[in-house]
């Protein structure tokens, strides 16, 4: 027979989207419409609810960027309606392939109950599902005129991401406000074709499954009347029951979807309106749970619950009485989705601790995974941290945006940087908002790396980024595509089960070994220095008020601030969700950030000198504070700091004491930088260090997100000097350079202190798409950088043999990166910087040298246009002879220096730990409020340690717990002094019972 399937799927397209779907709706009246615009910031729904109204009409133009406006719609269901199903449809001026990105509205009955919410992709209000006819109608709509930032030319520079700058002028116009019949056979019909139509273009072109499929389409459309589609439907459905009704082959690929909406917990849109999206994401879930028995839907953070409960209760109570019933999954165990890469392994733990907990308090459950689908790439530090807060299982699909590499595994065990594996999923389907579409599904089935040995993989389902989560059409969808023929097998599953039957099925998975490198958004370490630099000041303030405070609760027995201290985490935990930290959101968000971190700081900050003045007590001896061991010694006592000279020498200036001797050009580089002990000298010949390097940045697109490979191309070395001068201050050598360049200065300060050339950097930028570098070669044969990251450090060769490490030509690191050789080192330490770049070189001259770039500044112009510009301090050192034990405590100490306060008498740590490479991380109360006392440490340098805990104060046990606090299996309780025997990056946190 002649064939042409093409006229088929032309024709099925054309009817399906402009005669069926029109037609799911069919008898309409318009509504009458009133509404009420705020004049400023959002107010609670009881209030909205009592607002006076004044009449509109559908087609009127209605909110500027930012705004709230409350609409009220009445009507009355007609007589002739009386048994029929009735909805009302509203259309604010939608785009449909905005979901999540422009306005949206959370609809409300009179007495307050939430009824779901209205957005692009769903624009209907459940009435009555049988009509009794002569009903009235009253609800209240509360739409957000939020503005689209990422449009079909994205990446422009906008002003409307902050209320201080947005137009005033409105941004929609409404379309319709009706109330309409809703035909439900029209819509099967619609989802059985467009299910059929989606599977037979992903079928072998001649198969005879699609040319069946083909046919039954055709078939369907005959008994069709495009002019009694409602009549007819029941009819043209019963001609494509056949088709899907045949089953999947034995060894189809299973999906387990999972609904989901992925809610940024901010980008572009502020925090204050992620936690209306929360809300009206929250509501349409729940309906939809209770529409469809088979439904289930995840959602992680538990922040946005507690924003449910706060902000919304109405909408909070549907959804813990849906957790209740097992079909509302909370998932993750975090706090927010959070970026990995740059806090502190404090902080995750601090994600960990707070998220399980809420869940636990609220919900009487613990999550068993970690969920992290979007964040920008993984820290080796979190397979360990992970599996001691109690988790069993992770899922990530962002690596497979990588530029250049194709990850080798769905399905495996990552292992980290102390050996800890965890089992590690990716979804195939490489999404994180799956419509479940045929496209989707049956690229899951061919993608994925397992299939010789597996069977399974997950699809998050639903609209996210800016909320919707799933919709009536996908989980539709789901129904057919449970056991259909060429189609994967799709079932609504719990995660936890999907894991478990998926480490039953593959008991012996592939490792992979290390960081989880993204190979895109690498500039997400360097965006919105202020930011960033405030996250740092936080994540330290907040250790060291915890540890003085418990210092003071155990020694004087002070109030411990519990409830100031979790406020505060909690604060600094929301700031660290992945497109906050990283610099990719709107103006709003990090000015709004920015001031929030400073105030977090400053308030834990006052915490610690609370309780270190309670410790000091009254007295005139000056009393220095250490928060790295938990001591307060007198100044006479403290370890003395080598007294130091400036000469100046050749046109330059030369700085040095008993350990370093640096050497500055007339142009204020660093020429020369020896090390007495060694003779060695950590600066090349003619490559001076501290060369601050401007490039251009403009990369292919996601401006703040992104550093492209060719930025390297354009650089300019800044060496041109407005002014200098050198001098001793109390005994320390110091050289000011101040230099201009482009559109912007910076004096430079450099400190000769010990073993450290301390560099501060006053910067006053104002460059538009730019990244300022600060250069450093060092004059030794590295085969790796070792960059610090959580509770230990990782090692990157230096070379680029194959695309993986070419890839990585911008890396993270926290307080430090480590170069050296055997038998000499440098580090490079910094108070504010997350990113850097590393080169190797070799001459026949100079042999083999290591060139370490920071990452300064950037000044992309989207979603942010103002983005880093103004003033910004960063304080950087070179630390000659050094090794990862020193350079771990020398960043510390930059971090988090020691303070000095009039008191009585020196104060002893309440414990101390004994073993070279071994660190203290954290010493809290307990959050039980059982006042014992946690003590984390681990293991820095590498390698295998031992040491002693000792501590200072009665007690009756040291117990060895989990992250979370809890008892570690049936670890027994240990006697003090505690002998200490840890594996490299070990972390280990033990409770001493009081």
């Amino acid at each position: 027979m002649h064939d042409d399937p093409a006229l088929t799927v032309g024709r099925v397209t054309r009817v399906l989207g402009e005669r069926i779907r029109p037609a799911i709706h069919s008898l309409t009246v318009p509504l009458e419409v009133a509404r009420h615009e705020l004049p400023g910031e959002p107010i609670p729904p009881a209030d909205g609810l009592a607002l006076d109204f004044t009449a509109d009409t559908a087609g009127t133009p209605w909110g500027p960027a930012w705004s709230t406006t409350w609409f009220r719609v009445r009507g009355r269901v007609p007589e002739e309606w009386r048994g029929r199903r009735v909805e009302v449809v509203v259309d604010l001026g939608f785009d449909i392939n905005m979901p999540g990105f422009q306005c949206e509205a959370l609809v409300y009955r009179p007495d307050g109950t939430p009824v779901k919410s209205l957005n692009p992709r769903n624009q209907w209000i459940p009435v009555t599902a049988e009509a009794a006819g002569g009903e009235q109608l009253e609800l209240f709509l509360e739409a957000a005129a939020n503005p689209v930032l990422l449009d079909y030319h994205p990446f422009l520079p906008t002003r409307q991401g902050d209320i201080l700058t947005s137009s005033p002028d409105p941004l929609y116009r409404s379309r319709r406000f009706d109330l309409a019949v809703f035909e439900e056979e029209v819509f099967e019909l619609s989802l059985d074709l467009e299910v059929l139509l989606e599977l037979q273009a992903e079928l072998p072109a001649t198969g005879p499954r699609r040319l069946r499929i083909l046919q039954a389409l055709d078939d369907a459309l005959d008994v069709l009347d495009l002019q009694r589609i409602a009549e007819t439907a029941p009819d043209a459905r019963a001609r494509l029951a056949d088709v899907l009704a045949s089953p999947a082959e034995a060894s189809a690929h299973r999906i387990a979807a999972i609904g989901h909406a992925h809610i940024d917990s901010a980008w572009l849109w502020p925090v204050r309106e992620t936690i209306r999206k929360v809300a009206r994401t929250a509501s349409s879930m729940t309906e939809l749970l209770d529409a469809d028995p088979d439904f289930r839907y995840g959602m992680s953070s538990a922040q946005q619950y507690e924003w449910l409960k706060l902000h919304r209760p109405e909408v909070y109570a549907r959804v813990k009485a849906a957790v209740a019933e097992g079909r509302f999954l909370p998932l993750g165990g975090m706090w927010v989705e959070s970026d990995t890469v740059m806090p502190t392994g404090e902080s995750i733990v601090r994600q960990f601790a707070y998220g399980q907990r809420f869940f636990q308090e609220e919900f009487g459950i613990r999550s068993r995974g970690v969920w992290l689908p979007d964040s920008f790439g993984y820290s080796p530090a979190l397979p360990q941290l992970m599996r001691r807060a109690g988790f069993e299982w992770f899922f990530t699909q962002k690596i497979s945006w990588n530029q250049a590499n194709v990850f080798p595994h769905h399905t495996f065990l990552w292992e980290g940087i102390d050996g800890s594996r965890m089992f590690t999923h990716f979804p195939p389907m490489d999404t994180y908002n799956s419509r479940l579409s045929g496209e989707e599904v049956a690229k899951a089935t061919r993608q994925f790396k397992e299939n010789r040995v597996a069977t399974r993989s997950i699809a998050p389902v639903g609209w996210g980024d800016g909320g919707g989560g799933t919709t009536r059409e996908m989980a539709a969808k789901a129904r057919r595509l449970a056991d259909l023929e060429g189609s994967a097998r799709v079932a609504w599953t719990h995660p936890d089960d999907f894991f478990r039957e998926a480490a039953a099925e593959l008991p012996h998975p592939a490792v992979w070994v290390g960081e989880l490198y993204l190979e895109l958004h690498r500039g997400t370490l360097t965006s919105q220095h202020a930011t960033k630099a405030g996250n740092r000041r936080a994540e330290h303030a907040l250790v060291e008020a915890e540890l003085w405070s418990a210092t003071a609760a155990v020694r004087l027995g002070r109030a411990y601030p519990d409830h100031e201290l979790d406020a505060l985490w909690k604060s600094l935990l929301l700031h660290q969700f992945h497109d906050i930290l990283p610099g990719t959101s709107i103006a709003w968000v990090h000015r709004e950030a920015a001031a929030e971190l400073a105030r977090v700081a400053a308030a834990a900050q006052r915490l610690a000198q609370e309780a270190r003045a309670a410790l000091a007590g009254s007295g005139t001896r000056e009393l220095e504070f250490d928060p790295a061991t938990g001591a307060a010694l007198v100044v006479d006592a403290a370890p003395p700091i080598a007294a130091g000279t400036v000469t100046a020498v050749d046109g330059g200036w030369e700085l040095a004491n008993d350990a370093v001797v640096i050497r500055l050009s007339a142009e204020g580089l660093v020429v020369s930088a020896v090390d007495r002990a060694t003779g060695r000298d950590a600066v090349p010949a003619g490559r001076p260090a501290a060369l601050l390097q401007l490039h251009q940045d403009f990369p292919n697109m996601w401006d703040a997100w992104d550093i492209d490979r060719f930025y390297r191309n354009i650089v300019s070395d800044v060496r041109e000097v407005v002014a200098i001068d050198a001098t001793v201050v109390d005994g320390i050598p110091t050289v000011t350079v101040d230099r201009a360049f482009s559109h912007s200065t910076v004096r430079q300060t450099f400190r000769l202190v010990d073993r450290a050339l301390h560099l501060e950097l006053d910067v006053d930028w104002h460059e538009t798409e730019k990244l300022l570098k600060l250069a450093f070669p060092l004059d030794i044969a590295a085969t790796h950088t070792e960059a610090e990251t959580q509770f230990g450090y990782q090692a990157r060769v230096t070379h680029v043999n194959t695309s993986w490490e070419a890839a990585k030509f911008e890396t993270s690191m926290h307080r430090f990166v480590l170069v050296r050789e055997p038998g000499f080192g440098v580090a490079l330490l910094n108070d504010s910087l997350y990113g850097y770049d590393t080169t190797r070189d070799s001459t026949p001259e100079e042999g083999v040298t290591t060139t370490v770039r920071l990452s300064l500044l950037r000044a992309p112009r989207f979603p942010d246009p103002e983005t880093d510009q103004g003033r910004h301090r960063i304080a950087v050192a070179l630390l000659v002879g050094a090794d990862p034990v020193s350079a771990t405590a020398a960043g510390a100490e930059l971090n988090a220096p020691r303070t000095r306060t009039a008191g009585a008498a020196p104060v002893e740590p309440l414990v101390r730990v004994e073993g070279e490479g071994l660190r203290l991380s954290s010493v809290k109360l307990a959050a039980d409020g059982s006042g014992d006392v946690i003590v984390r440490l681990y293991e820095a340098a590498g390698r295998r340690a031992a040491g002693t805990l000792h501590v200072d104060f009665p007690h009756t046990s040291v117990d060895p717990v989990t992250l979370l606090e809890e008892p570690l299996g049936e670890a027994p309780a240990l006697p003090a002094p505690v002998s200490l025997s840890l594996t490299p990056f070990e972390v280990r946190t033990y409770r001493i019972r009081r």
